[in-house]
């Protein structure tokens, strides 16, 4: 693809966040957000980052796309359980643009895929921090995104989106073919999620240890049998992934316990949901799994 000069991030929460400020060094940032308070905020402020970086960066934001410069790179970077309605509201906008899903769990790029026809790439990303306010994002955890071609593009596309990331300060690597790594980082969060979303534990030593730890290596066990019937073999062993985080010494808060913290839906059926589903579709049995999935739905159930 072309050098990208205009980058329009749709979803301004952590991630989309710090996607925004870092890619508003070294290009023209838009963010379509939900709230027009939130539009008039970073219209206003900019968008600052602390933590493992230090700077504010001008974006351009407002809540109807039409309202936005034309992007040659489009990131949907909301979370899964608002996908539908992002997607819906870039129906038949940005029609020069290469569009990139950036959600945990497996079937956003089908999503998108289904509102228009633009070249698709599909990522996953490893980074975390923290959200203080509409206009300030910490970053804490300065882990790469994940790049490869979906539709109508090529590694080419990919290996030139992960460039610019690199430039912009971030982390990035680019794939041939991104299921290996997407399924090792599913497998990953639909276990550490789902187990920190029931306990209310953050993602911390007891992973890892009696008596957390057989079950989350059971679970990651099914995860792993799924991926082989699908026919993918893994870019990552996600039981190392485990161990690894918890040995950094910090006690991550994973998404799905910050929802369920916050009473707010889940991104359950796009990562646990989707792992299941396969596993059904391959004839793998994977109980662990589905009694997780099922007993996070209860929990957002208990909402009401």
């Amino acid at each position: 693809m072309a050098a990208v000069m205009n980058v329009c991030v749709a979803g301004a929460g952590t991630i989309g966040s710090l996607l925004a400020a870092h890619l508003g060094r070294v290009a023209d940032v838009s963010v379509l957000v939900r709230r027009e308070e939130h539009a008039r905020a970073l219209n206003r402020d900019g968008l600052r980052v602390s933590g493992r970086a230090d700077f504010t960066a001008r974006v351009t934001a407002a809540t109807d796309p039409a309202d936005l410069p034309d992007p040659e790179l489009a990131v949907v970077a909301c979370k899964g359980s608002d996908l539908e309605a992002v997607a819906d509201r870039f129906e038949g906008k940005f029609g020069g643009a290469t569009v990139m899903t950036i959600q945990n769990g497996l079937g956003a790029e089908e999503v998108v895929a289904q509102r228009g026809r633009w070249p698709l790439l599909s990522s996953v990303t490893f980074m975390s921090g923290t959200r203080h306010s509409d206009t300030h994002v910490e970053y804490i955890l300065d882990t790469a995104t994940w790049i490869g071609p979906y539709r109508a593009t090529t590694p080419d596309d990919a290996r030139a989106v992960a460039q610019l990331f690199v430039t912009a300060g971030l982390k990035a690597e680019a794939f041939d073919d991104l299921r290996p790594a997407q399924w090792s980082k599913l497998i990953f969060n639909a276990t550490v999620n789902g187990v920190a979303a029931l306990t209310g534990l953050p993602h911390d030593r007891h992973f890892a240890e009696e008596p957390l730890g057989p079950l989350v290596q059971a679970l990651i066990d099914e995860g792993k049998a799924a991926a082989a019937a699908a026919g993918v073999q893994l870019a990552e062993d996600p039981w190392e992934m485990n161990v690894l985080a918890t040995q950094r010494g910090f006690r991550h808060s994973p998404s799905m316990l910050e929802d369920v913290r916050g009473r707010r839906p889940t991104e359950v059926e796009l990562i646990n949901g989707s792992l299941v589903r396969s596993a059904h579709a391959n004839g793998v049995p994977v109980p662990l799994q589905e009694t997780v999935y099922a007993l996070v739905r209860g929990k957002e159930r208990s909402y009401s």
